[in-house]
């Protein structure tokens, strides 16, 4: 499969490419795929804990989950959900699940195949943290997704900022861009930095820039159509209200 090939409204991310190799046999789609499982695999895990299992459960079906998802070539038949990722995965795990609910998870546990790198303990303990709200599984697997999103960018962002050797006004001007600025005034942050209001203003003015660049980047790699990337945005950003 030739990337140069893709439609017009299309981009070679992860998820096209995936795509359009799920047709095919390839040792790139597949390490691709599993990139992405090990990406997004927690808003999953929250998903099929919600659902009521324990966590020793949870455990043993994400990660056979996963195997299954590479293994049986789900990709190849997506239907109509295809274009988003988000919408694919949760649609893939509610079958599996409903196949799986007469089996002895723990004992084929992946299948025999090698486990992806998911730290399911921290999952865990990232899990129980949550405060106790009324959210449906799907609803915490929107939002838990939401939330994963936000802090890639941000990483993102502070290693951008790390490499370019302003790692400290990276944390004295990140309040500005992932929890407001009602604590926190340009004049206190100009201070700290021994720096100008104007030059701290700017500074964040083209780090909120960056940041919605980063972030539309990173939906886009979960997409099929780069058209869908503000419908994402809007979906996406509806589960903090919720």
């Amino acid at each position: 499969m030739d990337p140069n090939n893709l439609p017009r409204d299309m981009k070679t991310t992860r998820w096209s490419v995936i795509l359009l190799a799920g047709q095919e046999e390839g040792a790139d789609a597949e390490k691709a795929l599993a990139t992405l499982c090990e990406t997004y695999w927690f808003p999953l895990y929250a998903y099929i804990r919600r659902r009521g299992h324990s966590a020793t459960e949870a455990q043993d079906l994400t990660q056979e989950f996963f195997a299954t998802l590479i293994d049986k070539k789900y990709v190849a038949a997506a239907d109509q959900e295809r274009g988003r990722f988000r919408a694919f995965l949760l649609t893939a795990c509610k079958h599996f699940l409903a196949k799986q609910r007469d089996k002895a998870r723990a004992q084929k546990r992946g299948g025999g195949r090698k486990p992806l790198s998911l730290d399911l303990a921290l999952g865990e303990s990232r899990y129980v943290a949550e405060p106790a709200d009324t959210l449906t599984p799907e609803q915490l697997y929107d939002r838990e997704w939401a939330v994963d999103l936000l802090k890639r960018v941000i990483s993102r962002l502070e290693q951008e900022m790390l490499k370019s050797g302003k790692s400290d006004w990276f944390e004295r001007i990140k309040v500005f861009i992932v929890a407001g600025r009602e604590d926190t005034s340009y004049g206190e942050v100009a201070e700290s930095l021994g720096a100008t209001e104007a030059a701290v203003k700017m500074a964040v003015h083209r780090m909120r820039k960056r940041y919605g660049k980063l972030l539309r980047e990173e939906i886009a790699e979960t997409l099929e159509h780069v058209a869908d990337v503000e419908d994402e945005i809007r979906a996406l950003f509806t589960t903090f209200s919720t």
